[in-house]
């Protein structure tokens, strides 16, 4: 049997690990729009996977920072929302999810400047000696409105 101040401690650090990963998920999202590249590498395991949908799937950080460097670099702004974090934690692995909108803007494309994409994001995450990283992300567009030119490579 344990004793309260080990139930207390275990408690403890699992609420802790909740929070850690959604400050991954929520750096995720600013990274993006900061174009912030260490940053960005700092919330994924050298060795994730990304799957993009449409944008496809990208094994390795060096591919994944070269797809969204790709998109966002040639944009005059984007602004990611991530929120409804739901995480689940088990030991050293933690599954999440959570739900996204991310504006995109090109100015003077023909066809409309602003791009908005709706989804949900399911990502699988590994504690590292670092902290909590991304091994997976799967993204699910939900819907989309506005041009998709301005995001088109």
């Amino acid at each position: 049997m344990t004793s309260s101040a080990e139930a207390t401690a275990r408690g403890l650090r699992g609420v802790s690990d909740v929070l850690e990963i959604q400050e991954v998920l929520n750096r995720y999202a600013l990274c993006l729009d900061d174009r912030d590249w260490s940053g960005l590498a700092a919330c994924f395991t050298p060795d994730a996977t990304a799957d993009y949908g449409a944008l496809g799937i990208h094994e390795g950080y060096p591919a994944i920072e070269a797809l969204v460097r790709g998109v966002l670099g040639k944009l005059d702004g984007s602004q990611h929302f991530v929120s409804n974090h739901v995480v689940t934690v088990r030991g050293e692995e933690a599954s999440a999810r959570c739900y996204l909108q991310a504006q995109h803007i090109k100015r003077g494309l023909p066809g409309g400047e602003h791009y908005l994409v709706a989804g949900q994001y399911r990502d699988d995450l590994v504690r590292s000696a670092e902290g909590w990283r991304i091994r997976l992300r799967k993204l699910q567009i939900l819907w989309a409105e506005g041009n998709p030119d301005v995001v088109a490579s």
